[in-house]
C-alpha cells in the first residue's frame, strides 16, 4: 500500500501536491513531538479571591483556563496517574482577564480590578485570580411606561428580576425583566405585546442608573378559530375537548401550553403541537387563530419484560393496550406480572434466589398481579381523567406478610393549573393477609390460635387514597438538579365499606432535592416521614390497636437506611426452635435465631448523598459518599417503643445503564439489632421466652446492590 502511494505522488502533475503533503507531515510530526515534550504547565490549583457578588462556578464558566481534575490536583493521590491534566495557556489566560472584566461590567461593576498570581514550578502552575470588585452601579429608579391603562398593572410589575437598589445587571436581570413583563402581558390577552428599553441614564460618578422600560401591550385579543391537522381515526371534536384554549376565551399562552400537554397525556398521539396560526394572524387582530398539528400513535401496543431483582428473584410482565376504544379517547389496558419465580421453581431457589429462602411468608408462593382498566381523558374538563380498574393480585413484603385479594378501583386525576397532579382513588378489595404468627402475637396481642385465625380471615377492605406530587427534575432516572415533593393520605373506614379489622388512617410525606456543586458533582438530599393511627380492637387476649401488616411502616434496605437489611430497622421480634434453647432460656446458636420485622406506626428517614464523577470511565462510572439516618417506632399504648435513630455512613459506586444507574453501596453501622421478644416454636405453638433479647451482629459492614438511585 505504501508503494502505491509513492507511485501516485511521483506523477509529474502532482509534484506541488506532493511537496505540500510532505510539509504538512513534517509540521504534524514537529507539533506531535512538541506536544509529547511539553504542552504547558499542569494546572494544579485555580482559585478566585475577593469575589463576593459572583460565585466561583459562574466565574469559572466564563473563562477558558480550567482546573485539572480532582485526582491531579492533590499530591497524595496524583501518583495514581488518574484524571485529566489541564495545562496552562499563557495567551488564553490574558484573554480570560478581559472576559472576567467584561462579565463584571455587565453585572454593574464598572470599576472592577482583576489581577493574577501564578506560582510556577518545573511542571506545575498554581493560579489565583485576585478580584477587587469595587462599588457597583446601582439602579436608582426603574420606570415601566405604557401600562397605566391596564387594571392588572400591579400584578404585571410585581416581583421583577431587576429591582431598585440592585446592581445594574444588564446581562441577565435587565433582559429577564423585559421578558417577564412581556410574557405576563401575553398571558393576559395581549399577544402583540412588546417591551423595549426606552431610557438609560448612567451616572458613573454617583454610580447610579435610571432605567425606563417602555411596554406596548397592543390590542387585547381572544382565541379565534382553531384549525386541526393530522386527525385520522381520532375525532376532531375529541381533540378540541382536550384543549384548554377555547374560541372566545381570553388569549393566554398558559392555556396553549396546557393544551399541548393534555394532548400528550391522552396517550393517543406521538406528536402534538398547539401554536398561533401565523398564516392567518396579523399583529393587532382582535382574535388569534390557533393551529393544532397532531400525529396519531399506533392503535394497539404490546409490551413484555423479563428480569431479575434482589427481592423479586425472577420476574416477568406483559401488557396489551388498545387506544381510542369506542371513541372519545378511551384507552383499554390489560396487564399481568409474576415474580418470585425462582423461589417457587426449585432448584433455582438455592442458586440465584438464595437470599429469599429465609422469607417463608412472602416468597413461599409465586406473586402475581392481573388487571384490566379503562381510562377516559378529558373527563368533565380537559385537565381531568378517570380510570376504572378490576384486579387480582398476590403481593408480599420480605419476611413480613403475603396479601391475596381481588377487587376494583376508581381513580380521578386532575392536572392543576401549575402542573401539579392530584389523584383521588377509591379502592375496594376482598382478601386476606398472611403474616407470621409471632407478628400477630407480639404487636397485636393475638397469641391464641383463634385470634390469629380471626385476623387472617378473608374480608373486605375499602380505602380512600389522596395523592399530590410535584416533580421538577432534569432527569427522572438520574436527576442532577431540581426537587420532588409528594404527600399521600389514606383512610380506611367502615363508613366506606371496610371491615373493622381494616380501619386506619395513614399519612406519608416525602421530599428530595438535587443541587449541582460543580462539573458532574451533585449533592442529593431526601427525607420521608409517615404516621398511622387506628382504633383499638377487642381480641381474646385483650385490647390492641390493629393496623394491617401491609399498612405498617418498615425501613432498612437499598433505598433508605443502607446499613440494615431490608425491613430490619425498627421493631423486631426473634423466633427460634425450642431445641435451640437451654433450660434457662439461653440461646445455643445465635445464627439459628430468625429476625422477624413487625414494623411500627411511625417512620422518619433521611439521606444525604454526594455523587462524584470517576476518573475512569467518566461517562459511565460514578462514586457516591452518603449518610443515611432513620427510625421506625410504635407510638402509644403499652406496646410503645422508643424512637432510636440509627445513622449509617457509607460509600458506593454507580454504573450507568439504559434502565438507570446500577449501584453497589457499602454502609457501616455499629448499632445492634433492636431489642425484642424471643419466641420459641414447638408444634406451631408460640411461647415468649424473653422480652428483651437482642441478636448479635455478625459484621459492621452491609452491602446493598440495586438498580436506580436510592432517591
Amino acid at each position: 500500500m505504501g508503494g502505491a502511494v509513492l507511485r501516485i505522488l511521483a506523477v509529474p502533475g502532482l509534484r506541488r501536491i506532493r511537496r505540500g503533503l510532505v510539509l504538512v507531515l513534517m509540521l504534524g510530526f514537529a507539533v506531535a513531538e512538541l506536544d509529547a515534550q511539553d504542552q504547558g504547565l499542569v494546572i494544579r490549583h485555580l482559585d478566585f479571591k475577593g469575589n463576593r457578588s459572583l460565585d466561583a462556578v459562574t466565574l469559572g464558566a466564563a473563562i477558558s483556563t480550567t482546573n485539572s481534575s480532582f485526582f491531579v490536583r492533590y499530591s497524595w493521590i496524583s501518583w495514581l496517574g488518574l484524571g485529566e491534566r489541564r495545562r496552562l495557556n499563557e495567551r488564553e489566560l490574558r484573554v480570560d482577564l478581559a472576559r472576567l472584566r467584561l462579565l463584571y461590567q455587565l453585572n454593574g461593576f464598572m470599576d472592577v480590578q482583576i489581577d493574577t498570581t501564578i506560582v510556577r514550578t518545573e511542571t506545575d502552575a498554581y493560579i489565583t485570580f485576585h478580584i477587587t470588585e469595587g462599588e457597583p452601579v446601582r439602579v436608582r429608579s426603574l420606570t415601566i411606561a405604557g401600562l397605566d391603562s391596564l387594571p392588572d398593572r400591579p400584578r404585571i410589575v410585581r416581583d421583577l428580576p431587576l429591582q431598585v437598589g440592585m446592581p445594574y445587571d444588564r446581562y441577565v436581570r435587565l433582559e429577564a425583566t423585559a421578558d417577564t413583563i412581556q410574557s405576563r402581558l401575553w398571558d393576559r390577552g395581549y399577544p402583540s405585546a412588546s417591551v423595549l428599553l426606552g431610557r438609560r441614564d448612567l451616572d458613573r460618578e454617583a454610580r447610579t442608573v435610571d432605567i425606563e422600560l417602555v411596554a406596548d401591550p397592543g390590542a387585547p385579543a381572544v382565541i379565534g378559530p382553531i384549525r386541526i391537522e393530522g386527525t385520522e381515526s381520532v375525532d376532531s371534536s375529541f381533540v378540541r375537548s382536550l384543549l384548554a384554549a377555547r374560541p372566545g376565551r381570553t388569549f393566554r399562552y398558559t392555556d396553549i401550553y396546557r393544551s399541548q400537554l393534555n394532548l400528550y397525556q391522552s396517550g393517543l398521539f406521538r406528536f402534538a403541537t398547539v401554536d398561533v396560526d401565523t398564516t392567518r394572524f396579523t399583529m393587532g387582530d382582535p382574535a388569534v387563530p390557533l393551529l393544532v398539528q397532531i400525529q396519531e400513535g399506533p392503535h394497539f401496543r404490546v409490551r413484555s419484560g423479563l428480569g431479575i431483582a434482589t427481592n423479586d428473584c425472577l420476574r416477568a410482565n406483559a401488557g396489551w393496550t388498545a387506544r381510542n376504544v369506542g371513541g372519545r379517547g378511551r384507552q383499554l389496558d390489560f396487564n399481568g406480572s409474576v415474580s418470585k419465580l425462582g423461589v417457587a421453581l426449585d432448584p433455582l431457589a438455592s442458586t440465584i434466589c438464595n437470599g429469599l429462602e429465609a422469607d417463608t411468608i412472602g416468597s413461599s408462593k409465586v406473586n402475581y398481579a392481573l388487571s384490566a382498566s379503562i381510562r377516559r381523558p378529558a373527563f368533565l374538563s380537559p385537565s381531568n381523567s378517570i380510570t376504572g380498574t378490576v384486579f387480582g393480585e398476590r403481593r408480599s413484603e420480605y419476611r413480613i406478610y403475603l396479601r391475596d385479594e381481588v377487587g376494583t378501583s376508581v381513580t380521578f386525576t386532575r392536572e392543576s393549573y401549575r402542573g401539579v397532579p392530584f389523584s383521588l382513588t377509591y379502592r375496594l378489595a376482598y382478601g386476606s393477609t398472611q403474616a407470621t404468627a409471632v407478628s400477630f402475637c407480639a404487636f397485636f396481642l393475638a397469641c391464641r390460635q383463634d385470634d390469629i385465625a380471626q385476623l387472617r380471615e378473608r374480608r373486605f377492605s375499602a380505602s380512600l387514597i389522596g395523592t399530590v406530587s410535584r416533580q421538577r427534575v432534569n432527569n427522572a432516572l438520574d436527576p442532577t438538579r431540581g426537587s420532588f415533593y409528594s404527600l399521600e393520605a389514606t383512610v380506611s373506614s367502615p363508613l366506606i365499606g371496610s371491615s373493622r379489622f381494616s380501619e386506619f388512617t395513614r399519612l406519608v410525606g416525602e421530599a428530595s432535592w438535587y443541587t449541582p456543586l460543580g462539573r458532574e458533582v451533585v449533592l442529593a438530599a431526601h427525607i420521608k416521614a409517615g404516621a398511622a393511627v387506628s382504633p383499638r380492637l377487642q381480641l381474646g387476649a385483650g385490647e390492641a390497636s390493629f393496623i394491617p401488616p401491609d399498612q405498617r411502616f418498615y425501613a432498612g434496605g437499598a433505598n433508605d437506611v443502607r446499613g440494615y437489611d431490608r425491613n430490619e430497622l425498627g421493631p423486631v421480634v426473634y423466633v427460634t426452635s425450642a431445641g435451640n434453647l437451654t433450660e434457662d432460656g439461653e440461646v445455643i446458636e445465635a445464627d439459628s435465631v430468625q429476625v422477624a420485622p413487625i414494623g411500627g406506626n411511625t417512620l422518619v428517614v433521611s439521606n444525604l448523598e454526594l455523587r462524584l464523577p470517576s476518573p475512569l470511565l467518566g461517562g459511565r462510572l460514578r462514586w457516591a459518599l452518603f449518610v443515611d439516618a432513620g427510625t421506625v417506632w410504635e407510638r402509644g399504648g403499652s406496646l410503645a417503643s422508643s424512637a432510636a435513630l440509627r445513622v449509617t455512613p457509607g460509600v458506593g459506586i454507580r454504573f450507568g445503564t439504559p434502565l438507570g444507574p446500577m449501584r453497589a453501596d457499602i454502609a457501616y453501622t455499629n448499632s445492634p439489632y433492636a431489642a425484642g421478644g424471643l419466641y420459641s416454636v414447638l408444634n406451631e405453638e408460640l411461647t415468649l421466652v424473653r422480652s428483651d433479647y437482642r441478636k448479635p451482629r455478625t459484621g459492621k459492614f452491609n452491602l446493598q446492590v440495586s438498580i436506580g438511585q436510592a432517591f
